[in-house]
């Protein structure tokens, strides 16, 4: 969640951080702030977006060289000035930044509040920083000293970044369980909480790790652990353009990434799938293949979008590789006592590689000796470092907080491991290993073919944009696509939403549909066609208004629905890759009829870095 933002150089330091929070907004949106030394240390902060911090900074004088940002998801205390960030010390000489959740804030507080320290604002930042201001001034030491001794105290997940009025060229930063980047230029250096805000300057970026303090200055970069130990920073080079985190033309970033879908599907399987040779190179499955093929079961742990993919994957995996498959909430995961056993293979499923929930999982899964695969899509991120192999879905950045093309990436990626998997084990015969590696090969064109649905799809949304809810319903691999489906279109219109099997509509669901119910049917053709035109029909027989995605030519259901949006033929395990799109595009079509922030959805955030 919360995206930071923190310069020191030469350049004037407002701009570089505007422009960061800005490009980190999708982390969250609820207020911001900024910190700036000069001649004294001056905090501003502004419920709202970006632009609201931005029209009331006009005027005022904001030069600087050093300084720090932040825009907010919410945690602890409601959206509001004074629980925006950055929070400022006691004696006013300090100030700091947090993305994460100090869980044990309470009891800290309470120590302080003994002491005489006073609070103006409900979070646990504020608490985190007088703690190390009370630190600093009882023991007399450094701010790097303080903060050091302070976390070993604190309980949760923290990106810090301080800023001190008595070291004007000093940043302090330090990490346990959220992202931090520090990118490196000429004689300055650049702190954001991924590369978006950096790309600009530098490709030169140094990933934090869990529990390493940062002593940065303009020509100086110092890691340590918190035994105050040196750390050699190891200097990665961003293999991302500038242009992946603009526009491009498009309205919005959501509907720019659906458009991206058949490039990133395509770079997904470049290098990897070649259908001519019949082969699918994948080094993190092949350096590993007998354990995933002997794996005693796959264990999906994801959240979100991210979960909806591994539970097509449960299907595909299950079907070709003949592996027991189980998918889990990492939430639930993290906090029941699961049996994890020497043997069993996770894959965790992350666009961002920090999904908190996520990561805490699979550390306990690794603890009690399974292997750990990850499937993420940003380099360097924490999911990827802590597994012991993986594969990127090369997606490129995901600004909208809707998942979309990060969604068809994963798709594609379990689909190839799937596909390497059963055919290594021998589980799936050659006649059809070469078709589905032809049908994949086909499918980034597909995908561009289904885009032309785009204008259909937006009359349709203009039609049922007053609706007050929906119904999502699919069977057999399109079961996860309806759940996605009607997930993305409670993110995006904020109406009421629910996926199930369209089987299982008739225990319970059935009992909503009249006249005034859209009901949108996952129907492309597969061995269950027959089996949900009858649950059409069901839809029909109680005036349910039915919206199908199908494949072309069907004929049958065409004749049946309301309205229909047709997608190309593909084999069953593969439509679902373009069964999506137009559930996306109708979504976004819908909460731009709305007059929505589709880029924005209220309360929602990107990364989801705390529990």
């Amino acid at each position: 969640m919360c995206g930071i933002v923190a310069y020191v150089g030469p350049k004037e330091a407002y701009p570089v951080i505007l422009k960061g929070l800005k490009r980190l907004e999708y982390r969250g949106y609820d207020s911001s702030g900024v910190a700036l030394l000069n001649s004294g240390l001056k905090v501003y902060k502004k419920k709202g977006k970006v632009a609201e911090l931005e029209d009331s900074l006009m005027g005022k004088d904001l030069h600087a060289n050093i300084g720090i940002g932040h825009t907010r998801w919410a945690t602890h205390g409601e959206p509001c000035d004074r629980n925006a960030h950055p929070h400022s010390s006691s004696n006013g000489k300090l100030a700091m930044i947090h993305n994460g959740i100090i869980e044990n804030y309470s009891q800290l507080k309470n120590e302080l509040m003994k002491k005489g320290y006073q609070f103006t604002s409900d979070t646990d930042t504020e608490v985190l920083l007088k703690f190390i201001e009370d630190i600093q001034q009882n023991n007399h030491c450094t701010l790097e000293e303080a903060v050091r001794i302070a976390l070993k105290r604190v309980v949760g997940a923290y990106v810090i970044v301080l800023i001190d009025e008595d070291n004007p060229d000093t940043l302090i930063a330090a990490r346990k369980g959220s992202p931090l980047v520090i990118g490196i230029g000429k004689g300055e250096h650049f702190l954001a909480s991924d590369a978006s805000p950096i790309i600009e300057y530098t490709k030169e970026v140094v990933y934090v790790n869990d529990y390493e303090l940062a002593i940065i200055r303009p020509d100086e970069l110092i890691l340590k652990n918190l035994g105050n130990e040196k750390i050699t920073p190891f200097i990665t080079k961003l293999d991302m353009e500038l242009a992946a985190i603009e526009k491009g033309g498009y309205d919005h970033f959501m509907l720019k990434e659906i458009f991206e879908q058949p490039d990133t599907i395509f770079d997904c399987l470049r290098g990897r799938l070649d259908a001519s040779l019949g082969t699918i190179t994948m080094a993190g499955v092949q350096n590993n293949i007998d354990q995933i093929k002997n794996a005693n079961r796959i264990i999906i742990i994801a959240c979100g979008t991210s979960w909806h993919a591994g539970l097509l994957a449960e299907y595909i995996f299950e079907e070709l590789c003949r592996i027991p498959v189980e998918v889990e909430y990492a939430s639930e995961f993290r906090y029941r006592n699961p049996i994890v056993r020497p043997g069993d293979v996770i894959i965790a499923v992350s666009q961002s590689g920090e999904t908190a929930d996520t990561l805490v999982a699979i550390e306990k899964a690794k603890e009690q000796g399974a292997m750990i695969f990850g499937v993420v899509n940003v380099v360097g991120s924490s999911i990827a470092r802590i597994s012991n192999a993986g594969a990127y879905t090369h997606a490129g950045p995901e600004i909208g907080v809707a998942s979309t093309k990060a969604f068809t990436a994963q798709l594609v990626v379990l689909t190839l491991i799937a596909l390497k998997v059963a055919h290594e084990k021998g589980s799936i015969d050659q006649k059809r290993f070469i078709h589905l590696l032809n049908e994949l090969h086909d499918i980034p064109e597909k995908v561009r073919t289904t885009l032309q649905t785009a204008e259909q799809v937006k009359t349709l949304a203009e039609k049922y944009k007053d609706a007050k809810d929906f119904l999502y319903l699919g069977r057999g691999y399109n079961f996860p696509i309806a759940l996605e489906g009607a997930l993305k279109l409670k993110e995006i219109s904020y109406i009421h939403a629910e996926g199930y099997p369209a089987a299982e509509m008739k225990h319970g669901p059935i009992a909503l549909v009249d006249e005034t119910l859209p009901v949108v049917f996952v129907a492309t053709k597969d061995s269950y066609h027959e089996k949900i035109v009858s649950n059409i029909q069901e839809i029909k027989a109680r005036k349910g208004k039915v919206i199908a995605v199908v494949t072309e030519g069907d004929d049958t259901i065409t004749a049946m629905a309301d309205d229909v949006i047709a997608v190309p033929e593909a084999d069953e395990i593969l439509a679902p890759i373009l069964s999506v799109i137009p559930l996306q595009l109708l979504a976004y079509y819908i909460g731009i009829a709305k007059d929505l922030d589709v880029d924005k959805p209220r309360n929602l955030a990107k990364s989801v870095t705390v529990e």
